[in-house]
């Protein structure tokens, strides 16, 4: 099929999986956070502790894992390598979540100019850092413990490429759109490491990417109502995070091992993701003699259908095949697409 965009890698593009190491922008000012995505915290350990087992509230219906998914390694991209826990075989989708891959990038290998339409991507930086550049001259560098949460609304071409020498890792998160959202304007919000709220308890560290915990808000507006914290609890050390009972949820562990939603689960190690079931909140001990680390995602059930082909994600087929049109003619959101190539090319880091 030709296109308009020709400059674009179709055999890089389509793949199966599709992952992005997003990078990141400065556009937008900070949002309120959404109003549903309320959250409180409460946290015990064993360790000398500024709040009391009476101080402790517990939950009526506390979450418990329903499902768990070890996220493998696979290529992607130009030789990058993601580890996929939702939007793989056994775990194709957790509405409203669409997938999370955990990547470990190493120049020349990234990700060349793709587009996107119809949700939005969060990239989370763990070490290393991104470059990002796009069709509408946005460009800029993520690093360790920077966040970009990208709504790509009607059309994005952009490319993500590693910026630091080694290994370049992270998490990237695709959050779907709402069908009244789908073809809204792109947007980017983006925070530097030192602009995440973070918040320290005895032997518990959590950082608030989106949502609220511990008495903060994130200052992120999610589109799709969604909360995202970083944990870190050290050994010995347990925490309870309340969850909207309406709300999908689930854990990505990044590193160490926990025991999660009962005290007599068995404990599960890193590159898994659990899901949650329903419940008000979700309760976590680290019993090793490591730390553990992992984030916590909810999002409020979109509740509508599904149909995705590669980076586009529409409600019909239909719609699907007119991003395609779209993306082929450069229209429709597409326009900057016509002319235009990212600079930045698989050959090493910025």
């Amino acid at each position: 099929m030709s296109s308009c965009c020709s400059s674009i890698n179709y055999s890089t593009l389509f793949r199966s999986s599709m992952i992005k190491q997003t990078t990141s922008i400065a556009c937008f000012p900070p949002l309120c956070c959404h109003p549903k995505a309320k959250r409180y915290w409460f946290i015990k350990s064993r360790y000398k502790s500024a709040m009391g087992d009476d101080e402790t509230q517990s939950f009526q219906n506390p979450r418990y894992v329903i499902k768990k998914v070890l996220a493998r390694p696979q290529h992607e991209g130009n030789g990058a390598i993601v580890r996929r826990s939702i939007g793989r075989g056994e775990l194709k989708n957790l509405d409203p979540f669409l997938m999370l891959d955990e990547f470990s990038v190493s120049a020349p290998a990234g990700f060349p100019d793709h587009p996107h339409r119809g949700f939005e991507t969060v990239t989370y930086m763990l070490e290393g850092a991104f470059t990002h550049q796009d069709f509408a001259g946005h460009k800029g560098t993520i690093r360790a413990g920077d966040l970009q949460w990208m709504t790509a609304g009607k059309g994005i071409i952009h490319s993500e490429m590693p910026a630091a020498p080694g290994e370049n890792k992270g998490l990237q998160l695709w959050i779907n759109l709402s069908s009244k959202n789908k073809m809204m304007e792109p947007r980017y919000q983006e925070l530097k490491r030192e602009d995440i709220s973070e918040v320290k308890r005895e032997g518990v560290t959590v950082r608030i990417i989106a949502g609220e915990s511990f008495g903060v808000q994130s200052p992120v507006y999610t589109q799709t109502p969604t909360m995202y914290l970083d944990f870190t609890l050290s050994p010995g050390s347990q925490v309870q995070q309340r969850i909207p009972e309406s709300w999908s949820a689930f854990v990505y562990i990044v590193e160490g091992e926990g025991v999660f939603g009962e005290p007599s689960a068995a404990a599960v190690g890193s590159h898994h993701a659990l899901v949650l079931s329903p419940g008000d909140g979700v309760e976590v001990w680290n019993r090793a003699a490591k730390p553990l680390r992992f984030v916590l995602l909810g999002g409020q059930p979109l509740m509508e259908p599904v149909v995705q082909y590669g980076p586009f994600v529409m409600n019909t087929q239909a719609e699907i095949e007119q991003a395609i049109e779209d993306f082929n003619c450069c229209k429709n959101g597409f326009d900057k697409g016509k002319f235009w190539a990212s600079l930045m090319k698989c050959e090493g880091p910025n």
